[in-house]
């Protein structure tokens, strides 16, 4: 199918699309994973544990959470010094 036909019968919504494309190679960019190790002391572990049960999450999840949120203020600080 050419790209001005895909575009037509996606912009008529007429049609279902999802045929049309192979989700098995699909990737969200920036989201390639690499696993790595890290040594916590036992009262970070607990604490990460105690916080995760009351969210309802795993413990990977809760530090990931934490370490992008740290990671995007650090850009936003960073950011704001170039300005200045």
């Amino acid at each position: 199918m050419k790209a001005k036909e895909f575009d037509k019968k996606f912009d008529d919504g007429e049609e279902d699309i999802l045929e049309d494309l192979d989700l098995s190679t699909i990737k969200k960019p920036n989201q390639e994973q690499k696993r790595v190790n890290v040594d916590f002391p036992v009262w970070m572990i607990e604490s990460l544990d105690k916080e995760a049960g009351r969210l309802g999450v795993t413990r990977q999840s809760i530090i990931k959470v934490w370490l992008a949120e740290r990671i995007e203020q650090q850009a936003s600080v960073n950011k704001a010094m170039v300005r200045i």
